[in-house]
C-alpha cells in the first residue's frame, strides 16, 4: 500500500550530507511506490511555539503567523514522517525542532493525525555513536508520545565536508531504508 511520505529536513546547508540523506531515502521510498513530500525547515521562518493555547482558533493550526502555516497540510496528508538532520549538540537544530515544537497544536486541539509511522536520517562530525545518543532518545521519545512506530535509524557519523557522505555507505541505507517501508 503506497503512503504519503513527508520528509522533514533540518540542514541550512543546501545540498550538503543530510540533504544527500533525504534524496536517497527519498529516491528509495519513491521506487517502492510511495508518494514524498520534502518540507526544508532551514528555510522557512517557523517561531518557536509560545504555549498560547489557541491553536486552530484563528483559521490557522497554530495563531502566530509563520511559515507552520504551510506545514501544517502536509502533516495533515502524511501516514509517515521522516526527519532527516545534521546532528547540533547532541539534539536537532533549531529550524527543525521549531517545527516539531509546532506539532503540540494538534495536541492541544485534540485534533488526530493520521501519522502512524517515522523515520530518523542523522548526519553529523562526531565519529563516537554515543554522541548521537540525544538525538535518537529525543526522536524515539516524539514518536512514542505520538504513538508512532519509529520505521528506522540511519546515523552517518564523521561528516564534515558538504560531500563526505559520498565516502560513506549512509546513502545506501539510506535508500534501503525508504526501499523497505510497507
Amino acid at each position: 500500500m503506497s503512503k504519503n511520505i513527508l520528509v522533514l529536513t533540518g540542514s541550512p546547508r543546501k545540498g550538503g550530507n543530510t540533504d544527500k540523506l533525504a534524496d536517497a531515502f527519498i529516491a528509495g521510498a519513491q521506487q517502492a511506490g510511495h508518494t514524498t513530500v520534502i518540507f526544508t525547515t532551514a528555510d522557512k521562518h517557523i517561531k518557536g511555539c509560545i504555549d498560547c493555547q489557541t491553536c486552530f482558533s484563528r483559521g490557522s493550526a497554530c495563531s502566530v503567523p509563520d511559515d507552520f502555516v504551510n506545514l501544517a497540510p502536509l502533516l495533515e496528508q502524511a501516514d509517515m514522517v521522516v526527519f532527516a538532520t545534521p546532528m547540533y549538540w547532541f539534539s536537532f537544530p533549531v529550524q527543525l525542532k521549531a517545527a516539531i515544537d509546532k506539532f503540540y497544536s494538534y495536541l492541544i486541539s485534540k485534533r488526530t493525525l493520521k501519522i502512524k509511522e517515522c523515520v530518523l536520517l542523522v548526519s553529523g562530525g562526531g565519529t563516537d555513536l554515543n554522541t548521537y545518543d540525544g538525538i535518537v532518545k529525543s526522536y524515539k521519545l516524539i514518536a512514542d508520545f505520538l504513538n508512532w512506530k519509529d520505521s528506522g535509524i540511519v546515523i552517518v557519523p564523521g561528516l564534515h565536508d558538504k560531500d563526505d557522505i559520498l565516502k560513506t555507505d549512509g546513502l545506501k541505507r539510506a535508500e534501503t531504508l525508504g526501499k523497505n517501508i510497507v
